[in-house]
């Protein structure tokens, strides 16, 4: 069994953020790190393609400047080869022309099922997944807490607030997972030291037969106009106990949705 994963590769969090002063955009020019969010996924392919007794995993990135260092920690946990779109003409790129590159290099793999996280932890747009599957003409099912391959079908435990639903369908498919859903290994040394031989094909935006102006800056219908600090949170609300702070803390539940 044949698992694509979408990952993205971000600048490090523990480094303060840079905004570009024209597009408002982060400014992605050095290393970049794997998505932790995506670790899940890459953790949750390698798991499926154990279980069905042979296989491989494909993680699959749009970045610049030919950027692989995320890649290689995926190729260090355990994919088998990594395919990596970096091109000058992907500058400005918003979620939609983000998802189309996706799909062209995921209908490349020839993969069996696609997982992706239910968002990256840079952007939060939460979009790009299912415009992937949508692109492709395949069944997505977000929010997975648990992802089972059955012969030519997915079986997957979705996320709700109320508890999870059960959701089969049938293979190809494309499937978010949630933080938590597996608990994703730390690449070894023999893993780290392997990952540099692996394959990682680059292509650019010719190669996937996407027309340019489709893409980037001249293609985003989505921009961003301004970008301001958030705002201080408020001071919480001290009940003072007369003997009913009981029923106060009761009504702020309720208000929560908790009980």
């Amino acid at each position: 069994m044949n698992v694509a994963v979408c990952v993205k590769q971000i600048p490090d969090p523990a480094a303060p953020p840079a905004l570009d002063p024209v597009t408002k955009n982060l400014v992605r020019t050095g290393k970049l790190i794997l998505d932790d969010s995506d670790s899940y996924g890459v953790e949750m392919a390698l798991q499926l393609a154990e279980a069905a007794g042979g296989g491989e995993v494909t993680v699959i990135s749009m970045a610049p400047g030919g950027e692989t260092s995320g890649l290689r920690t995926a190729l260090a946990m355990g994919a088998a080869k990594a395919i990596l779109v970096s091109d000058d003409a992907l500058a400005g790129s918003d979620a939609l022309a983000t998802a189309k590159v996706l799909a062209a290099a995921v209908r490349r793999s020839g993969a069996d099922l696609v997982l992706a996280a239910t968002e990256s932890t840079d952007g939060y747009t939460g979009t790009t997944p299912v415009q992937v599957a949508e692109l492709l003409g395949l069944p997505s099912v977000t929010f997975a807490k648990k992802v089972t391959v059955d012969g030519s079908s997915v079986r997957v435990e979705r996320q709700t607030e109320a508890g999870y639903d059960e959701v089969t369908c049938p293979l190809p498919a494309l499937v978010t997972v949630t933080a938590g859903v597996v608990e994703p290994r730390y690449p070894s040394f023999k893993g780290i030291m392997a990952a540099k031989s692996k394959p990682l094909e680059q292509l650019t935006v010719a190669d996937l037969g996407i027309d340019a102006g489709e893409v980037g800056a001249a293609g985003a219908r989505q921009v961003v106009v301004d970008v301001a600090a958030a705002e201080a949170r408020a001071s919480g609300e001290i009940v003072v106990d007369e003997g009913d702070a009981h029923e106060r803390i009761v009504q702020m539940l309720d208000q929560l949705k908790v009980i």
